[in-house]
């Protein structure tokens, strides 16, 4: 298996060079990416130059991205997005639905840039107004609608389980991906959101052949809600049978650390992290 960070994981303010250099420098393997919605004109500027991918981003931006990853000994595996969370599939609003297919063949598009084999893809949310039996209708049908077009870019999508108040089994997980009916669909499991309702080697068992990409990020459930998130190692996470479990249905590609933004001491907290994946890899 090899060792990921996302992005995310390092200060947005970062530029390319420093981001790259850093993750190389401190034993990763490849960074994941990710996919924005940057208004032209803002004080944040070009994103590029900070590794960051606007909606709009020229495609010769993102193959310089490429590039530089490449000279840093890096592999860019996958691409990730916190888009639909604003713009669901799962919407009642049919203008948004169309929105997040636009953004999901955007993503492939960049995926194909970057060399990138998955894009990562929250489904929906469940809302008071948005039902659990539309939810599913919605996201199937988004997912069919999609899965063409990753198909012909051999780009994986891959579904993450998040706290959406969705695909809360790995049972469920798994007859959806397969009532898509793509192979270019699957799970992009995180270990570290699974632990609130259950166990991670389970979900890895059953979804066995369907997951693409693994995001890591420890949790601890004496605290049990979005502050239990916590750094690898330093929650309630089995590794040792979660690790076992990928070896057994053969995984050996990503594992991607996803955690909170280093403020202070960036480059210590950055390497903290890729030794611990290093030690988790090896249980």
């Amino acid at each position: 298996m090899k060792k990921g960070i996302n992005r995310w994981c390092l200060p947005p303010s970062m530029s390319a060079e420093a981001v790259f250099g850093l993750a190389s420098k401190v034993g990763f393997d490849g960074i994941e990416l990710n996919l924005e919605e940057v208004a032209a004109g803002t004080e944040e500027g070009r994103p590029e130059m900070m590794a960051r991918i606007g909606l709009d981003a020229p495609d010769a931006s993102i193959t310089d991205l490429r590039r530089q990853a490449e000279a840093a000994g890096l592999e860019l595996p996958s691409l990730s997005s916190g888009l639909f969370w604003r713009y669901p599939p799962t919407s009642d609003d049919p203008s948004v639905r169309q929105k997040a297919l636009a953004i999901g063949e955007r993503a492939i598009h960049v995926a194909s840039l970057l060399g990138a084999n998955t894009i990562l893809v929250v489904p929906g949310v469940v809302t008071s107004d948005v039902s659990y039996r539309d939810a599913y209708d919605r996201a199937r049908g988004f997912l069919r609608e999609l899965a063409p077009a990753a198909e012909r870019a051999g780009v994986s999508i891959g579904v993450e389980n998040v706290w959406n108040k969705f695909l809360l089994s790995p049972l469920e997980f798994a007859r959806f991906l397969d009532e898509v009916g793509s192979p270019a669909v699957g799970a992009y499991l995180d270990l570290g959101n699974v632990l609130i309702f259950g166990f991670p080697h389970h979900w890895v068992e059953i979804l066995g052949p369907r997951i693409r990409k693994i995001h890591v990020k420890d949790f601890r459930t004496d605290i049990g809600n979005r502050f239990g998130f916590a750094h690898l190692l330093h929650g309630d996470l089995d590794w040792p049978r979660a690790i076992a479990a990928l070896r057994a249905i053969g995984y050996d590609d990503y594992v991607t650390t996803e955690l909170s933004i280093s403020k202070y001491l960036v480059e210590k907290t950055v390497a903290d992290t890729a030794s611990s994946l290093e030690m988790i890899l090896q249980m």
